[in-house]
Order: structure tokens, then sequence, then C-alpha cells
């Protein structure tokens, strides 16, 4: 890869198939440093798979009332590491999309703790963003599959009404054309109501703006984005479910070969329990930087469609920053500073009106 492809962000807008490209050759670029930059969040996730993968087995297998309340807690401390897992995962996109910039902008070296610098500036707010951005996602989820069950309930009627009335095999095929039509239908709704406040953490850490004002900023930007959030999302996870084939073929065989039945979970030992629990975060370990990457570029590739972003960003490698004057893009700053320059001191006053030490 050239490093100007990579140094540099191209004039015209990018497509889904450009933004994965792009992506993946900054991912390999950078492997390491972003492994390590996505590992912490993916291991507190992790911990927590693990932890409830653990206690689940024992609360149907217990006898002691006491070892039963135990492992209920371990139960409800799991989802919570799990959730809060997911949460630092949002916070930490916010601070690898500023390293971009900052890369993109004056050539800084992109390292893992440039990310994480980036996100303890702005702790606190991004929690709070990440944590409605997470209860958004919840809330996507339960009005796509609630019109996945309306579009799929209307079809499988027609479909018994046509195999009652004709023949079979075309009730058949209209029940299955309904459920795909359905999903097709619930995936994309889920994409355009998520879209709306992918870009929180980013705008925050960007651009310097507080959490509802980074709220707003998201819902303008996402215009016209579904489909390539899609295709990055759908590439990633069939990426990452490649990976975890690989891992569960590895982890199977081991099983035989140990004298492990892989398919009775009843009868696992503790080290087979959490080797297999861990093989989810490992391949999200593995991918979930190329996630990272993608939101970065098209939180990017918004502002270039919108904004000429790309034009500013060279005028302030050419020129330097504009003054941070807190007004909006594009006469603010390309990057937003991670702390609030002081205003200079007014001069003291001699008790003249101008200033000036009056004659005896």
């Amino acid at each position: 890869m050239s490093s100007s492809f990579a140094t540099e962000l191209p004039l015209a807008p990018l497509g889904a198939g450009d933004l994965i490209d792009r992506a993946v050759r900054l991912y390999r670029r950078h492997l390491f440093v972003l492994i390590r930059t996505a590992a912490p969040p993916v291991i507190i996730v992790a911990a927590g798979w693990i932890l409830f993968s653990i206690s689940l087995q024992k609360v149907f297998f217990t006898s002691d009332t006491s070892d039963l309340f135990l492992h209920i807690f371990l139960l409800v401390l799991s989802v919570v590491l799990t959730l809060g897992g997911y949460l630092s995962t949002v916070i930490v996109m916010g601070g690898a999309t500023r390293t971009l910039v900052a890369h993109l902008l004056r050539n800084d070296p992109v390292t893992a703790r440039a990310t994480y610098n980036a996100v303890r500036a702005r702790f606190w707010g991004l929690s709070v963003a990440s944590l409605l951005v997470l209860i958004w996602v919840f809330a996507s989820s339960s009005v796509a599959f609630i019109g996945w069950e309306m579009v799929a309930g209307i079809f499988m009627f027609a479909a018994m009404g046509l195999a009652a009335l004709g023949p079979t095999w075309l009730g058949i095929i209209v029940g299955v054309l309904g459920f795909l039509l359905a999903t097709a239908l619930s995936v994309w709704l889920f994409f355009f109501i998520v879209a709306r406040v992918v870009y929180v953490p980013q705008v925050m850490l960007v651009e310097g703006k507080g959490v509802f004002d980074a709220l707003g900023r998201s819902f303008s930007l996402a215009r016209g984005n579904v489909r390539r959030l899609m295709a990055m999302t759908l590439f990633t996870t069939f990426a990452t479910a490649s990976a975890l084939m690989i891992l569960f073929v590895i982890i199977g065989l081991v099983g035989r070969l140990s004298g492990i039945d892989p398919f009775n979970s009843t009868e696992w030992p503790v080290w087979y329990t959490i080797a297999y629990s861990i093989l989810g975060p490992l391949s999200s370990i593995l991918l979930t930087p190329v996630w990272m990457l993608g939101l970065s570029l098209l939180y990017l590739d918004e502002r270039v469609r919108h904004e000429g972003y790309d034009i500013e960003l060279m005028a302030a490698k050419q020129l330097g920053e504009f003054p941070d004057v807190d007004v909006s893009s594009p006469l603010g700053t390309a990057l937003h500073p991670l702390e609030r320059k002081q205003p200079p001191a007014a001069p003291r006053s001699s008790g003249s009106i101008l200033n000036l030490e009056q004659s005896r």
C-alpha cells in the first residue's frame, strides 16, 4: 500500500466497497496496534461470557441453596461485565476516530496510548453517550423485530390460505418468500434507525461537542448511509463468523482427542468450558479493529460528502489549523483540541483611561 493512500483522504466520496477496502488496508498497516487498542473492551466481554457459561451450568445442577444464590449473583455480574465491555467498545471507537484523524492531519503515529488518552479526556461524557447509543440499539432491535413479526405474520396467513385452497407447494413458496422479505425489511429497518446515532462518539472526540449536541450532529450527518453501514456490518459479521468457525473446528478436534464430547456441554470440564467461551471474544479481538476503522472512515466520508472535510484537512495540513473560534465546520478546526485553551488574561489597569501612567 502506498503511503499516500494510508495518510490522505480521497477527493471523491467512497462507496461501500471502497470503505471496506480502505479499512482492511489500514488494518493490515497497523495490525498489532489496532489489536492492542481493541483488546481491553473485548477482554471484558470475554470475562463476562466465561463467567456466564460457568455460572449457568452450576445454576441448573446445584442442590445447595446458598450455592444457587451465589451462582445467580455471578450470572447477574456476568451480564453487567458483558454490557460494560460492549459499552467500552463504543467508547473506544470515538478515540480510534480521533487517532485516525490526527494521523491524516498531522501524520501522528497510530498508537493505543493516543486512543486511550483521547478517551480519558472525555470519559464521562463518552460513557453517557455510549449508554444512550446502546439503549438506542436495543430499541431499534425491538422495533425491527416487531416489524418482522407483522410482515411474517401476514405472509404466514396468506401461505396457509393458499395451501388450504390450492396446491401445497404454492403456499410453501409464498411462506418462504414472505419469511425472506420480512427478514430483509427488518434488517433494513434496524440499520435505518441505528444509523442515526453511529457517529456520536466520533463527533464528541473529533468536533468537541457535548452529548446532546453530538446526538443532533449524528442525526444530521446520517443521511444516505444505510447501505454502506449495512455492507460494513455484514462484511465484519461474516469475517468474524468465518474466524469463529475455524476456532470451533480446532477446539472440537482438541475435545475429541481429549475424550470430550463437544456436543454435550453438561459434561465439559472447566478448562474446556473456558476455552470454548473465549472463542467468540478471540475472533472479535481480531476483527473488531476493522469495524472501528470502518465506522471511523464512514464518519469521515460523511463529512467529505456534506462538508468538504477532505479540503479542510488538506488546508490544515498546508496552512496550519484554523483558530478554535468555536464555530461549525468548515470554518472550525479540523481536529478539536482535547483541552480548551484558556483565554489570555486581560491587562491590568492603572486607573487612567488610556492605561498610561499619569504625570505628577
